[in-house]
């Protein structure tokens, strides 16, 4: 059937409701849009679903999300998973209430338990609800960062984490099974209630949130002394963070946190912004406003759904404030954690730092430093959270800190996805070990830089949408794959990394090697004088990306030879 029998069928069939319908004949003379809605099914990938909102095959909608649940429904059965039951969490985006009680009803239908929570909440927290509610399978309604017009589905299993191998691919294929939108099971949600299917999380669940994140602190004492002095501001971009994060700095006693009025409250149109992204300096500028206003020493920003962390502080000499990567943010909390808790001998003999391929390799020497073992995953955060799990089946390492590059990390194990909530805390809590020596958060960066390096990293994206877009895309990686660049810039290629054929060669020897790591669609260059680069297209958005870091003898070198890499590595792709 093609896209636009498919079109029709929608158009016509009872099953769909008079509001999708006529939303559909509204654009019956665009063939360029029917062909975007329809020509593919909005695809189930590893993580779940994500995509732009309204009605079609290749859109998130009541019907996309009741049949990918669905076919999630089948994997439990399989798995015999029924009891244990399901955890639900949403966001502040379009839909998200409608389509977390979608899927929970049709859990329920399949007689599956379902957890759901009354209103929103953080993503790191329904990780956290997985685990404490033993469900089996955990679901989250978010796009994350993505602009407004999206929205999205994660799905985690057992351990807390999201899906990893095998039960990604499994429950991919069960998705990938259901074709027909008439199989798929609902129930009204009055009887799902009357025949305890469907419950509603107590706020019970919300104290033990907190008491996990509050026992990661190391210096209560320290919070205490300066609590007075240290000013906070943070937004949470019309996002779920605001009342987790205003509580847990509260109840540690913090006095002075400001929260920007215009993006307090829930709003998934994100008004006052175009991108409801931290790592966006435009999404900071009414915090920054706010911060100069009551010389804050702070300024943090979460993502929608609360598990991205961005970070400005002040600079001492220039009185302005400075922007943090998600590298920068996470070196900050690493350090303070290995040096702090092996001052008070908390830090495990057998500790271990979990990162990601494209994150700073300034972890390298920060690790040798403390005598903790540095395991490297490939990207996105449920493989470092598939490394706790393992770490706690093998007895093999004790989970110090996890980080990547895209602004998330994760201190102690409460969650296994990364958390901004007790990345604000644990940062604030750094901030305040500052405060006491008469620095501020960017005297310390400088401090780490001086000891370790300046390493400095950057990331380009292209941006394809669309069918088109996707055909560039498998076109550029293919090119990058059949002519493989032996330099980039003055930088010699010493080795390459194809993580898709699991093979990494070293160009010098030509001898290959397995990479370790599952496949995926990755190319990493090693290069020389420390440098790297990698490309790898987005598993959620329509982008290919595009990451680099190099090691500079200062700031400025390494600003230099990080935009030299950049040019050189785009010019291979133009």
């Amino acid at each position: 059937m093609g896209y636009m029998d498919t079109y029709r069928s929608w158009c016509e069939d009872s099953y769909f409701d008079e509001e999708t319908k006529a939303e559909l004949l509204a654009i019956k003379d665009n063939e360029n849009e029917i062909r975007e809605r329809f020509y593919k099914d909005l695809e189930f990938g590893t993580g779940g679903l994500r995509g732009i909102l309204g009605a079609g095959t290749n859109r998130m909608n009541v019907y996309t999300v009741r049949k990918a649940t669905q076919g999630l429904a089948n994997y439990i059965k399989a798995a015999k998973g029924e009891s244990k039951g399901v955890a639900i969490a949403y966001d502040s985006r379009h839909m998200s209430t409608e389509f977390a009680d979608v899927a929970a009803l049709c859990l329920n239908a399949n007689g599956i338990q379902s957890y759901v929570f009354p209103s929103l909440r953080p993503t790191p927290e329904l990780s956290f609800a997985v685990r404490e509610l033993g469900c089996i399978a955990g679901i989250v309604v978010t796009a994350s960062h993505n602009p407004p017009e999206y929205n999205g589905y994660k799905v985690y299993w057992e351990d807390g984490a999201q899906v990893t191998p095998p039960h990604d691919q499994g429950i991919m294929a069960e998705v990938a099974k259901v074709t027909d939108f008439h199989e798929v099971l609902t129930m009204d949600k009055e009887t799902a209630i009357a025949q305890g299917l469907y419950h509603v999380i107590g706020s019970d669940l919300d104290d033990k949130y907190m008491e996990a994140l509050k026992k990661q602190i190391i210096h209560p004492e320290i919070i205490r002394e300066v609590a007075k002095d240290i000013k906070i501001v943070y937004t949470p971009l019309h996002g779920t963070g605001n009342v987790p994060v205003q509580r847990v700095l509260k109840e540690l006693g913090f006095e002075h946190v400001y929260v920007v009025p215009e993006q307090e409250q829930p709003d998934g149109d994100f008004p006052t912004v175009s991108y409801p992204n931290p790592e966006d300096p435009k999404a900071f500028a009414l915090a920054l406003e706010l911060a100069k206003k009551v010389d804050a020493d702070i300024v943090l920003a979460t993502d929608p759904d609360a598990d991205r962390l961005g970070v400005y502080a002040k600079d001492t000499k220039t009185g302005e404030y400075v922007s943090f990567t998600g590298n920068m943010s996470g070196m900050l909390i690493c350090e303070y954690i290995m040096r702090e808790r092996k001052a008070v001998g908390t830090l495990p003999q057998n500790g271990a730092l979990v990162t990601t391929i494209v994150t700073t390799n300034m972890t390298v020497p920060i690790a040798q430093n403390y005598g903790v073992k540095l395991i490297e995953v490939l990207t996105g955060f449920k493989f470092i959270g598939e490394q706790i799990k393992l770490f706690e089946q093998q007895h093999t390492y004790e989970y110090v800190f996890g980080l990547e590059e895209s602004y998330g990390c994760l201190v102690g194990t409460h969650a296994r996805d990364k958390d901004a909530c007790v990345a604000v805390m644990m940062l604030c809590e750094v901030a305040a070990w500052c405060k006491k020596h008469q620095m501020t958060l960017w005297d310390q960066m400088i401090r780490i830089y001086e000891t370790y390096g300046y390493f400095k990293e950057g990331l380009q994206t292209i941006t394809l949408k669309g069918f088109d877009g996707a055909e560039q895309i498998r076109t550029i990686m293919e090119k990058l794959r059949k002519d493989p660049p032996k330099r980039f810039g003055d930088l010699e290629v010493l080795a390459v990394r194809d993580y898709e054929a699991d093979v990494r060669t070293d160009c010098r020897t030509g001898e290959t090697a397995s990479t370790g790591l599952p496949k995926s669609n990755v190319l990493y260059w090693e290069l020389s004088n420390h440098s790297w680069c990698c490309a790898r297209p987005s598993g959620t958005e329509p982008k290919i990306k595009f990451y680099m870091g190099v090691k500079g003898t200062s700031m400025e070198d390494a600003e230099t030879k990080l935009a030299a890499l950049t040019d050189a590595l785009m010019a291979q792709v133009q």
